[in-house]
């Protein structure tokens, strides 16, 4: 009996590592959260892998990242913290692409200023303004360069609040925080069709205004030999992939106009 019982624990490891195999970490921009959500959903059904998915800020992540967190794929918000991990040799160079170029928006929840967000930001007739943190996110990034495009930077900083990530600026204007906040059309859009927002109203930002918001993804050298990883990179490529990602909103690099860059 005594060996039996020796046996079964020595078992139970190699099992336990065999199930967690099927399970593959994602650090994923909060800004792609909703679209990540549909792209795993329609992964699944066809796949034994699942996903687990982690939801946050680029700039956090690749901190985690670098100080060994246990992520296997890592779909940044832009291309700078995907191409410092690749210098530091953290990544599989080869996996890297752009697998979405987010769009900003300027939205508002404030009734009274449905249809009339841009007159209101252009004039600085607001009480606050929210912006991800630019240290951390792309899309506070591009907020900065949009004011600095319009000349508004030091007629709006007095103004200014900020958010760790996107998805903490969209709590602070749907709260009522903030009047007007700088975020990813994408979170205000559901599958083929823009959200019916009962109060308030969004300006799209003109592309022109920032430089392209151009998002990598990367497969961490840790994970090299991770299946599941690469079957999901594999199925990211797909054009089922790739309608899902345009649904919400987001530019390929076929339909960019190369004369945006600032």
């Amino acid at each position: 009996m005594k060996i039996k019982k020796w046996l079964v624990f020595l078992l139970l490891p190699a099992f336990t590592l065999c199930a967690e195999s099927k399970s593959v970490h994602v650090a994923v921009a909060a800004n792609f959260s909703k679209t990540m959500q549909s792209l795993v959903l329609e992964f699944e059904k066809t796949s034994d892998y699942q996903i687990a998915l982690s939801f946050g800020s680029s700039g956090k992540f690749y901190a985690q990242i670098r100080q060994g967190a246990p992520y296997e794929l890592f779909f940044s918000a832009d291309q700078a913290k995907p191409d410092a991990l690749q210098k530091d040799g953290l990544v599989i160079a080869s996996s890297r692409f752009t697998y979405a170029i987010g769009r900003l928006a300027l939205w508002s929840a404030r009734p009274d200023f449905s249809n009339k967000v841009e007159t209101k930001f252009k004039n600085s007739l607001f009480n606050k303004l929210a912006i991800a943190n630019p240290k951390l996110a792309p899309y506070g990034t591009a907020a900065l360069e949009v004011l600095t495009h319009l000349e508004l930077i030091d007629v709006t900083r007095p103004k200014w609040v900020r958010g760790e990530n996107i998805a903490q600026t969209y709590q602070f204007v749907s709260s009522g925080n903030a009047d007007l906040g700088f975020i990813a059309l994408s979170q205000l859009i559901s599958i083929n069709k823009v959200k019916k927002i009962h109060q308030g109203s969004y300006w799209l930002v003109p592309d022109k205004m920032h430089r392209p918001i151009k998002q990598d993804a990367v497969l961490l050298r840790s994970a090299a030999k991770s299946l599941g990883a690469k079957a999901f990179l594999d199925f990211m490529h797909t054009d089922k992939a790739q309608n899902i990602i345009a649904e919400y909103g987001y530019l390929s690099l076929d339909s960019l106009d190369v004369g945006q860059d600032l």
